[in-house]
């Protein structure tokens, strides 16, 4: 078995935990960033924004980096919230596609989603820790499915109706926690890197690649 269940959400087992597996659409729903911009509303803004760049360069959401967009008192825009999973739109190769962000703070006042990216909400925030979904959402297994709902010639495009199909691996919240408490511990590691070969970069950066996909590669129990 290639570790998927096609949407089957009866909790059967990969041997060393419960996982249960959902399609995205299953569990939460996507929606868009700003919409009705001009390049002046992202001069002298008021108000933080979620920027390409800022989606695609990091797991977590990092705030006080944030760019800020013009929002008028009573304007109509979808903000961000903690949970959040946002992914870029599109890019030059598909395997830049559908990169993921998770917002891992509360913020106290409203930010915004940029419209060249979409975010993912779940209906019920219990069953995955943002922690967690930073990791998952950059796990081999997890992008090979993401680059497959991507389409174009020249610049590729992700289809939401594509990224609903897309089937997730939840194992418990004790499961989640431990595999976060490892995972972050080699992230911080590999971002502390300042000094060094090029070589030993690359390789701690390897290692800590390969850590992540084993540890986020979970397999279906054999009947």
């Amino acid at each position: 078995t290639d570790g998927r269940t096609d949407g089957r959400t009866d909790g059967r087992t990969d041997g060393r935990t419960e996982i249960r597996w959902y399609p995205m659409g299953e569990i939460g729903e996507f929606y868009g960033g700003l919409s009705g911009k001009s390049k002046e509303d992202f001069s002298g803004g008021n108000a933080f924004f979620a920027s390409y760049m800022s989606i695609f360069s990091n797991l977590a959401l990092v705030y006080d980096k944030l760019p800020k967009v013009k929002i008028a008192p009573n304007e109509k825009q979808k903000s961000i919230r903690y949970g959040d999973i946002l992914f870029t739109g599109s890019s030059e190769t598909p395997d830049e596609c559908g990169m993921s962000c998770v917002v891992t703070t509360h913020y106290d006042e409203p930010v915004y989603l940029n419209s060249f990216s979409f975010g993912f909400r779940l209906y019920d925030m219990s069953i995955l820790l943002p922690e967690f979904a930073k990791f998952l959402f950059r796990s081999k297994y997890i992008r090979q499915q993401i680059k497959l709902t991507a389409s174009g010639v020249t610049r590729f495009n992700v289809s939401k109706k594509k990224m609903e199909k897309v089937v997730i691996p939840i194992p418990s919240l004790e499961t989640q926690h431990a595999i976060v408490a490892i995972l972050d511990r080699f992230d911080a590691l590999t971002s502390d890197l300042t000094q060094g070969l090029p070589a030993e970069i690359a390789a701690r950066q390897q290692q800590y690649a390969y850590y992540r996909d084993h540890l986020l590669t979970f397999r279906e129990k054999s009947a």
